[in-house]
């Protein structure tokens, strides 16, 4: 029933990436101690009547003004408050992914405010105190399981500042996504071997590190990045791989060689693999996937471009 009221609530929320609370979604209740609090007043106030104590109705009446009071504190800690989320960042599956969330106050400082995923524990949430008119920034983390496009889960935010007789909250419901890659297959196969780019007869290979054969000697102006630290380790020297070479020798990274048929998931693990250890080695690299191809390129931006279409790649006729 809990799970039902608390679904029933959430679709009526709209997603929305920034959220400013008013009294319109800030709730409050009294905590567990707030109801002892009040039980006790009940049992000062009926002893006071049966007594006529005079000193127990103003000790009633002096506590149940401050919890009243306190009640308004607590519902005025986050109304008012602006919670924005910043883009997330891709991840792998089965790495945390981070939410990085903005409380921003427009008038005076805010103290206690924790956030967290709606569906955890209250221990789990990342607390922070918030300055008058400034902001503070909190980062939650969570573990997307598959690869894809995923929703982020709704979030909670809540206070019980000052006397912790009261809990206010609000639920969040964050409309951007967060984009998932497969994750890489380990320990990964060797890279395929590269095949020689129209005009060069000479075909490159790449060894099972993940690195051309073709070396040279390391020359002034070399970047860091051209020394193969394998082979210096070994040798001593300091050798820099062949631009020459790595510019004229295409690897196609292919979804039908990448393993055995019948097993998508398994071969696109394999294929982010691949991709990573190319961009390591700064080699050229075409994916070619049932129904999308791209064409070769290298750097980041390639290997990004890559691992999203990784990420998105569906099979022929499979439902979204």
């Amino acid at each position: 029933m809990r799970q039902r009221l608390q679904a029933w609530i959430e679709a009526r929320l709209k997603r929305q990436d920034s959220q400013t609370l008013t009294q319109r979604n800030v709730y409050i209740l009294p905590t567990k101690a707030g109801w002892v609090f009040l039980a006790t007043l009940l049992v000062m106030l009926v002893a006071s009547i049966n007594y006529q104590l005079n000193l127990g109705f103003g000790l009633t009446f002096l506590l149940g003004g401050a919890a009243l009071v306190s009640m308004h504190q607590t519902h005025a800690n986050l109304r008012g408050l602006t919670l924005h989320l910043k883009p997330p960042t891709p991840v792998f599956a089965g790495e945390p992914a981070t939410l990085e969330i903005v409380l921003t106050s427009p008038g005076g400082a805010r103290s206690g405010i924790g956030l967290g995923i709606s569906n955890r524990q209250r221990q789990g949430m990342a607390w922070c105190d918030v300055p008058g008119h400034g902001d503070s920034a909190v980062k939650l983390l969570f573990v997307p399981q598959q690869r894809g496009l995923h929703l982020l889960p709704t979030l909670l935010a809540d206070t019980n500042f000052p006397l912790g007789l009261f809990r206010a909250w609000t639920v969040w419901r964050p409309l951007a996504q967060v984009l998932v890659y497969p994750a890489p297959e380990h320990p990964a196969l060797p890279l395929p071997l590269a095949r020689a780019d129209s005009g060069n007869d000479r075909p490159g290979r790449v060894g099972a590190g993940g690195e051309f054969d073709g070396v040279r000697a390391w020359r002034r102006g070399d970047a860091l990045r051209q020394v193969v630290w394998k082979k210096v380790a070994r040798s001593g020297e300091l050798v820099s791989r062949d631009a020459s070479a790595s510019s004229t020798d295409l690897l196609q990274l292919d979804y039908a060689q990448a393993g055995a048929a019948g097993d998508a998931e398994a071969r696109l693990r394999r294929l982010a693999a691949w991709v990573l250890a190319a961009e390591r080695s700064g080699l050229r690299f075409g994916l070619r996937l049932p129904g999308q191809e791209l064409a070769a390129a290298d750097g980041q931006l390639h290997s990004r471009d890559a691992l999203q279409a990784l990420a998105l790649w569906r099979l022929p006729g499979a439902q979204p």
